[in-house]
């Protein structure tokens, strides 16, 4: 009987261990057709405004913007636009995400991207003692406080939900 492999780090979980910040990892099966928030949160068993999603845009001025955000929530572009300091923001195009971030739609974590961008966590966030966000790699998340997220990206808390 083969030994099942333990599960490789993603760059997300290799910079919060270098940041000595506790996290839980979270392991599921996925598919194509149900990567949303809400499918996690169902597959988990959690309820769905504990798991944020990561969206990423561009600001008229800044270049990408990272939104991260309840997965039951949609992204308000004005407030987010406002937020960081832009005119206006737009959604990235799905086929440059990738190659903006390194990260690959429904695995998409505010954590490990390429480069440091301005990162935004929804005020929703103060709800929770921790929230779950992708661990960087589909099929899995990994749960940990928002004021480590902020810790690890720079980021900021902002009104940015609808």
């Amino acid at each position: 009987m083969a030994k099942k492999k333990k599960n490789q780090k993603t760059n997300a979980m290799r910079i919060i261990e270098q940041h000595k910040i506790a996290y839980k990892e979270y392991e599921f099966e996925w598919s194509e057709d149900h990567l949303s928030a809400n499918n996690v949160a169902e597959k988990l068993g959690i309820e769905d405004g504990k798991i944020f999603k990561t969206l990423v845009t561009v600001g008229n001025k800044t270049g990408p913007v990272v939104a991260v955000i309840p997965g039951n929530k949609e992204l308000d572009l004005k407030k987010l636009a406002n937020a960081s300091g832009n005119k206006k923001v737009d959604m990235l195009h799905l086929k440059d995400l990738e190659e903006t971030t390194g990260y690959i739609r429904g695995g998409c974590s505010p954590i490990g991207m390429k480069k440091l961008f301005p990162t935004y966590i929804a005020e929703d966030a103060r709800l929770f003692d921790t929230i779950i966000i992708s661990a960087g790699k589909r099929g899995m998340q990994i749960e940990l406080s928002p004021l480590s997220i902020l810790q690890v990206t720079s980021g900021k808390m902002a009104e940015l939900t609808m």
